[in-house]
């Protein structure tokens, strides 16, 4: 089995709610009905009313519309996802990806289709140049994992997507899709709650740069709906 994220931005004329509505509607049932699917996640940049100043927006997430994740038996089976995604994306930017979950939800108590509560934090970002493969993965996974449970401490779920291989000639090479979930809006916008100590805030910014360029990251806050769980 293999993941896909989706990175996709809306038309200029579709507002988000209609772009959401449309992805969790015709495409979805498009995804499903493509051979191989297994699962489908749609998480939407739908939270301008209840998130007005999102506390932590970056680069491209100011613009960013939805993350489409699939789950399918083989990324050869792709082209009507892609296809359908088109009809009412301006951009969709397709990453094969290995998941790891450091930190699972293992309360869930909602159906299929139903909006998931609380917000994902979601980030994207590629490795610097100045990295080898092995350098990133072990500032990333080794040392900023462990670190990053002290920082949030009211965090929920911790999902990371390494990116084997980008599937849409002209996307940005970026090697990390992370979504950080918290169980409710609170945990999230509260500095007091989303952050641990300050002596914990003090070292962000030098455990950052361990794997990334701030200047090249990119997050933005997004609602979760598990269209089709395994």
């Amino acid at each position: 089995m293999e993941k896909i994220i989706f990175l996709t931005w809306k038309r200029d004329d579709r507002d988000i709610d209609a772009y959401r509505d449309a992805l969790l509607g015709p495409v979805a049932e498009k995804t499903l009905a493509t051979n191989g699917v297994r699962a489908l996640k749609v998480s939407t940049a739908d939270l301008g009313r209840e998130i007005p100043k999102p506390p932590l927006l970056m680069g491209e997430g100011k613009s960013f519309s939805a993350s489409f994740d699939v789950w399918l038996d083989c990324i050869d089976d792709r082209a009507p996802i892609l296809e359908a995604l088109g009809e009412h994306a301006a951009r969709v930017d397709a990453y094969l990806v290995t998941e790891s979950i450091p930190q699972a939800a293992t309360d869930r108590d909602w159906p299929d289709g139903a909006r998931s509560p609380g917000v994902t934090h979601f980030t994207w970002f590629p490795k610097p140049d100045r990295l080898t493969d092995e350098e990133f993965f072990r500032a990333w996974h080794e040392v900023h994992t462990p670190f990053s449970f002290d920082l949030h401490p009211l965090r929920w779920e911790y999902v990371r997507n390494a990116v084997a291989r980008t599937l849409t000639p002209g996307s940005p090479p970026i090697r990390a899709i992370v979504g950080e979930r918290f169980r409710t809006l609170e945990d999230y916008t509260d500095p007091r709650r989303l952050y641990g100590s300050k002596e914990v805030l003090s070292k962000v910014m030098e455990d950052t740069q361990q794997f990334g360029d701030v200047e090249d990251m990119h997050s933005t806050p997004l609602s979760e709906t598990i269209v089709k769980s395994f």
